[in-house]
């Protein structure tokens, strides 16, 4: 979700540069069961349009509605939807409509925080009533700092009132390690989900962020020298189509312990790099052996770049979110726990 609260972020500055208002809808409480969960935000406009989305798009309307009175009083409010008879949610959504107002001094402070990887909280107050019309509403906190979402936040709403709080991790990252043309169609997918994408190539053959649309960098370095930065919200994809700089650059990432390292190629590599694994570094720890995903990908019968990517997509998702790939029609009750 962070990627989407940084899309709201930016664009909310870019109504205030033009003069638009902006108001912020999140997600507080829900009861039964929705689309989407507590924590989703929406970010809605003074001239009609909207970043985000709370639902599928069967309550958007609605909140756009009901969020008028915020933008001509400048006061916060509690809105309730009731999905169960006229979506197939089956619950309320109980919805924060706050004024938003992003600071200079906040920006930039987000940008840094966002720069560094770093964990940040938002905590709401609310009151679990529809149009309960209050001065309540949302502080970010930062590492070092806390900011107001609203002008006319109260702070003590959030001793006389229920809060909903919130801890959001960097933005997922994905590090492709390869500049051919499949490389190009990972990269591409993988930031349609938000995720920040990395991308070192050959140094023979150095490519730019053009060449790569949805990269957040790409560069051309050999494995002797590339630096390596990862963490638990990275995945790795070796795409190099070279076996000796995809046995270099795992040896490089075994210190690091990436939770995912997924390679290009077949079954019988895959015995053969790990077998010249352990003859150049016999310690290899039996965790750094599990992180290796190898072929890349789930099994569902891939062939295209674009399919591939999406397998490999999905493979390093579950993995993320601890699940085993089952048809959804097999579950009964709720998808989510």
């Amino acid at each position: 979700m962070t990627h989407e609260f940084k899309d709201i972020v930016y664009q909310a500055k870019r109504n205030q540069n033009n003069g638009i208002k902006n108001v912020l809808a999140t997600i507080v409480h829900l009861e039964g069961s929705s689309y989407r969960k507590p924590g989703v935000r929406m970010l809605l406009s003074s001239d009609g349009k909207m970043v985000g989305a709370v639902s599928g798009g069967c309550v958007e309307k609605e909140v756009q509605r009901r969020a008028q009175s915020v933008f001509e009083t400048g006061i916060s409010k509690v809105m309730t939807y009731d999905g169960r008879y006229r979506l197939g949610c089956e619950g309320i959504l109980y919805i924060l409509l706050e004024p938003f107002y992003v600071s200079q001094e906040f920006l930039d402070d987000f940008k840094l925080s966002l720069k560094n990887r770093e964990v940040f909280q938002i905590v709401s107050s609310y009151k679990k009533e529809d149009e309960y019309i209050f001065d309540i509403g949302s502080i970010i906190k930062l590492k070092n700092n806390s900011y107001s979402f609203s002008p006319t936040l109260n702070k003590e709403t959030f001793n006389t009132h229920e809060f909903f709080q919130q801890h959001l991790q960097p933005c997922f990252r994905l590090l492709i390690i390869g500049g051919e043309h499949d490389a190009v169609k990972l990269c591409s997918s993988a930031s349609l989900l938000g995720w920040e994408v990395d991308v070192i190539t050959s140094e023979k053959d150095p490519k730019q962020l053009t060449d790569f649309p949805g990269a957040n960098s790409v560069i051309g370095v050999s494995p002797e020298i590339a630096e390596l930065s990862i963490d638990n919200e990275t995945a790795v994809v070796l795409m190099n189509h070279n076996y000796v700089k995809d046995l270099k650059y795992l040896l490089k990432l075994e210190p690091l312990n990436p939770f995912y390292i997924g390679i290009l190629g077949s079954a019988k590599r895959r015995e053969q790099l790990q077998n010249e694994l352990f003859h150049y570094a016999p310690d290899l720890s039996e965790e750094f052996f599990d992180s290796i995903y190898s072929p890349a990908g789930l099994n569902i019968g891939a062939i295209t770049p674009e399919e591939i990517a999406l397998s490999i997509l999905s493979e390093i998702l579950a993995e993320t979110r601890k699940k085993t790939p089952v048809s959804l029609r097999t579950i009964t009750g709720k998808i989510h726990a």
